[in-house]
């Protein structure tokens, strides 16, 4: 029976794994650089913040993998020859494979800067880059972080939690407005300052200065102004860890080319999760995906064209989600960041300045195409549901209710919702039909 070999034991590796193994009875070895064991790697704030320990954050107990007969090995891979099928470790060691699954993952960006390997300098994706910012930060009182991504906004989480203060630059002139519509941007970036981090927009890292022991003391914006500070974060975004495969042949560009089958174009060789990039995608889909859940459903596919049952890859509706210190953050189907020619966005923010809701329809036919929710919960089922069935803004309004999941003694914001369209559109005058948790017509 062939030997499937899979680098990398992040979601999209481990579930190739576990769905292969559901189906066949295939040897299945898993070689990681990063941990023995599979773990959760968006809890990795939580350890650092104190709420959770690494034992927590591994799905699984230890022995799962010996019960379901896949084989773990520790180890970096250096090289792959596809003529050989052979990987060849940096110990040395070499592993002949039937069919390879690369799904290394992203590592986190960096962009040249001056002063960028000082100590007291680093990003945060990996257990190492973990372990690294505790000792890195040990003792520190000021920290920059630089890029204002989901990771930057994490961080300084992490450090706001220890006391250490942290100015925050982003180079562009709203926190994560390149996905977040103004609204959206601009709460966020007054919730980043409410939480007293010192956010600095429409600012760009020109260098990073230090001491004469090596480590950063600090750092020098385009403009001119020197940030004192003893620990800096990279997080200006991620990209495919894929350097390792630069002399295999194997044709990458950003990440390792794939197909709707997450099939590379040499024979037996597959990709999937962050480090895959597919050759031609869907139309308004990225061509590479960098999420936990499309790097399960990714998984999840390949799993079964290794299996014989090849089946293209399909996300569904896109969805996402996070967190901003206090504020959670859902996305359903198409929220773009600025409305499209045809496309109408119904947007209600409390006077709090903490919740939101954004439906975007379209103005032809009134159809409902995405969900925004600031602050708010709402169940991913129902909101894909409407999206697929193709639901109007009347009916979406009206039975708001069923979406919403927040716990039982929450505010309910679906009225106001509802209120707003009203304002905007007087002759249609909607009433809510369906209360959160209450499938009954309350009027």
């Amino acid at each position: 029976m062939s030997q499937i070999i899979i680098i990398g034991n992040g979601i999209a590796g481990t579930t190739v794994a576990r769905h292969v193994r559901k189906r066949n009875d295939q040897p299945i070895t898993i070689i990681s650089g990063e941990s023995d064991y599979f773990f959760s790697r968006t809890a990795l704030m939580y350890i650092y913040m104190g709420h959770m320990k690494y034992e927590h954050t591994k799905p699984y107990e230890d022995d799962f993998w010996k019960k379901n007969e896949i084989q773990l090995r520790r180890g970096l891979v250096e090289r792959v020859v596809p003529a050989e099928k052979q990987i060849y470790l940096k110990n040395g060691e070499t592993m002949k494979y039937d069919k390879l699954v690369i799904a290394t993952g992203s590592v986190y960006q960096t962009f040249g800067w001056p002063g960028q390997n000082l100590q007291g300098v680093q990003g945060l994706f990996s257990l190492q880059d973990l372990e690294l910012m505790e000792r890195n930060t040990k003792s520190v009182k000021r920290a920059v972080i630089v890029g204002g991504g989901l990771i930057g906004i994490e961080m300084a989480e992490m450090l706001i939690s220890r006391g250490i203060h942290v100015t925050f630059l982003v180079r562009e002139k709203s926190y994560w407005n390149n996905i977040l519509p103004a609204e959206e941007s601009d709460m966020i970036n007054r919730h980043i300052r409410a939480h007293h981090v010192d956010l600095r927009l429409n600012t760009e890292l020109q260098e990073i200065r230090g001491n004469d022991k090596g480590r950063v003391d600090a750092v020098v914006t385009k403009s001119g102004e020197v940030i004192p500070c003893e620990f800096v974060g990279l997080t200006a975004g991620v990209k495919p860890n894929i350097e390792f495969l630069r002399t295999s042949g194997i044709p990458l560009n950003r990440g390792v080319l794939v197909n709707q089958f997450l099939e590379t174009p040499i024979a037996d060789i597959y990709a999937a999760g962050d480090c895959a990039e597919f050759i031609e995608p869907k139309p308004a889909h990225p061509k590479i995906e960098q999420l936990w859940y499309t790097g399960r459903m990714q998984g999840e596919a390949l799993a079964r064209v290794l299996t014989g049952e090849r089946q293209a890859y399909d996300r569904g509706i896109w969805f996402n989600s996070a967190k901003f210190f206090d504020i959670e953050y859902q996305t359903y189907g198409v929220v773009p960041n600025v409305p499209r020619d045809g496309e109408e966005h119904l947007w209600w923010e409390h006077p709090d300045g903490q919740h939101g809701i954004r439906i975007v329809f379209r103005k032809d036919n009134r159809i409902v195409i995405g969900f925004n929710l600031m602050g708010i919960r709402y169940r991913q089922n129902v909101c894909q549901r409407w999206i697929k069935e193709s639901r109007t803004i009347d009916y979406v309004l009206q039975n708001l209710g069923e979406a919403n999941c927040d716990p039982e003694f929450f505010m309910q914001y679906e009225s106001h919702i509802i209120a707003e369209y009203n304002r905007r559109y007087p002759a249609q005058n909607l009433l809510l039909q369906v209360q959160r948790g209450l499938h009954f017509i309350v009027r």
